[in-house]
């Protein structure tokens, strides 16, 4: 176990290395000025944040995603699938309604929604969007269909709001379809899916097992912006004094917010833990060594979690902020850095390592974790520059949104459908908690420098949404290289080489 943590751990330096590099580069520029304790808590937190993704990374290995797989293959060889049907809603609402990143997103907009109406209402959308999810899998459907059709309503609802001046709300809307597909839920609906299409086979249950956290990003964009346009009033931010700070007593700093992460991470936890033992013991009935060993995964997990949400939310959110405000000074120069700090930091994200894992062992290689990093990693770079772009200009991140989705799904008929359903589960796992503690308040910041508190909801808000739509291009990007090498093997494969005795080429035609 200790040599597997290790390698996890090895795994993590490599990931947020680079990430520190560049931000103690800066530090060491006129651009940032950073005072001696901020930079000692920022290296102290990124120390902490290796140790929380490889104790994350062994937790999901040993528990969260297989009891997930557990729950899709068990469920779906009992034949029952009302029941199936039901865990899948329920699973779904409550890991939601569980997610620390919902509860940030509701306390910015509970002047114009109550919080908790706003939490139930996204839950039940991620339940719905589960569930149907599940039936796309059973029923062997092309997530690109599915697709279209819920983005055609989406935008629908996007004229909606515009025509009702809802526009400062559309940014949000679509930044909860990002913070919805957390740490937690986004290992284990990735399992659910692999699971049950794994248990029903056919010939392309590599392809089926892919798309559903897809549909769960969906499903909060939709409930976000139906709430919108229902609610009255408008939507205000405004920064809360000491949110971007770090304290005097930096241990003082860890151990509070070690807290109340324990509480939040614990609760979500729990939930998944208590669905499963009713499961384990009315349908799943495993051994007792897999029960250990889940028990082992979930330790892992909490502790790895606890550790990597407090050391974003004490040292890398409050810099985030800093950087973004001062650099932000040179509005190129923000362009050119937001796009840097994009490859690297999705590097970091932890659920990003269990989807391109999952990735290549679905596939067999076929997609191998390296290039699907690579993909994600230009993706999220060029989402975080054009994020940048708009913070500098002020113009609807709608000018993004429509034709970038436009040629998402329109992708969706050239390439792969294996690429189309990876590429948009990847868009959910690429807009994690490190996005939303360092990028959004480096957004935040640099926003307030360029255009003002007032300018910030409809400006630096939607960079979630902008992490979460590039890599479907990229990935589906993937799937046309795929093609492209597959024509040239053919082109080759017709042409008839003769070779002489000692090697040489002596005909080609």
């Amino acid at each position: 176990m200790l040599r597997i943590l290790w390698s996890k751990i090895r795994e993590a330096l490599i990931s947020v290395l680079p990430v520190v590099g560049i931000v103690l580069v800066l530090c060491a520029t006129p651009l940032v000025q950073l005072s001696a304790k901020e930079i000692v808590t920022f290296v102290v937190s990124a120390i902490l944040l290796i140790l929380g993704i490889g104790l994350f990374n062994v937790g999901a290995d040993l528990a969260m995603s297989p009891m997930g797989e557990y729950i899709g293959k068990g469920l779906t060889n009992s034949k029952k699938m009302s029941v199936l049907l039901i865990v899948s809603f329920t699973m779904g609402l409550l890991i939601t309604v569980a997610e620390p990143d919902l509860s940030v997103l509701a306390g910015q907009i509970s002047q114009k929604i109550d919080p908790v109406v706003l939490i139930v209402s996204v839950g039940v959308g991620v339940g719905v969007f589960l569930l149907l999810g599940v039936l796309k899998i059973l029923f062997k459907k092309s997530i690109s269909m599915m697709l279209i059709f819920f983005y055609m309503v989406m935008f629908a609802l996007v004229a909606l709001l515009a025509v009702n001046e809802g526009s400062d709300f559309l940014a949000l809307s679509f930044d909860s379809g990002g913070v919805t597909t957390g740490p937690i839920t986004a290992p284990f609906i990735i399992a659910v899916g692999v699971g049950i299409a794994g248990t029903i086979g056919g010939r392309h249950s590599g392809e089926n097992s892919f798309g559903l956290l897809a549909l769960c990003s969906v499903g909060p964009i939709l409930t976000v912006m139906i709430l919108g346009l229902c609610g009255k009033g408008s939507v205000d931010y405004s920064i809360i004094p000491g949110t971007y700070e770090i304290g005097e007593n930096i241990a003082a700093d860890f151990f509070i917010e070690m807290w109340a992460v324990v509480k939040d991470v614990g609760l979500a936890l729990a939930l998944i833990c208590i669905a499963f033992v009713v499961l384990q013991l009315v349908y799943l009935k495993l051994p007792a060594p897999r029960i250990r060993r889940i028990a082992v995964g979930i330790a892992y997990t909490f502790v790895g979690l606890v550790i990597f949400l407090t050391a974003v939310s004490v040292g890398f959110l409050p810099i985030g902020f800093k950087l973004g405000s001062q650099i932000a000074s040179i509005p190129w120069l923000l362009v050119l850095i937001g796009f840097v700090l994009g490859m690297l930091v999705v590097l970091a994200e932890p659920a990003v390592h269990v989807l391109n894992k999952q990735v290549e062992e679905v596939t067999n290689r076929a997609i191998t974790k390296r290039s699907m990093m690579i993909a994600l990693s230009i993706g999220v770079g060029i989402s975080i520059g054009l994020s940048m772009l708009r913070i500098w200009l002020d113009f609807s991140i709608l000018y993004y949104l429509i034709p970038g989705y436009i040629i998402s799904l329109g992708l969706s008929f050239f390439v792969p459908p294996i690429y189309t359903a990876i590429a948009f589960d990847s868009g959910g796992v690429a807009s994690g908690p490190l996005t939303s503690t360092f990028i959004l308040p480096f957004a935040i910041g640099a926003c307030l420098t360029c255009q003002g508190e007032s300018k910030v909801l409809v400006d630096a808000f939607g960079v979630v949404a902008m992490v979460a739509m590039t890599p479907l291009i990229t990935i589906q990007a993937l799937g046309f290289r795929a093609i492209i090498a597959r024509n040239v093997r053919n082109k080759i494969a017709q042409h008839h080489i003769i070779t002489a005795d000692d090697g040489q080429i002596i005909h080609f035609q």
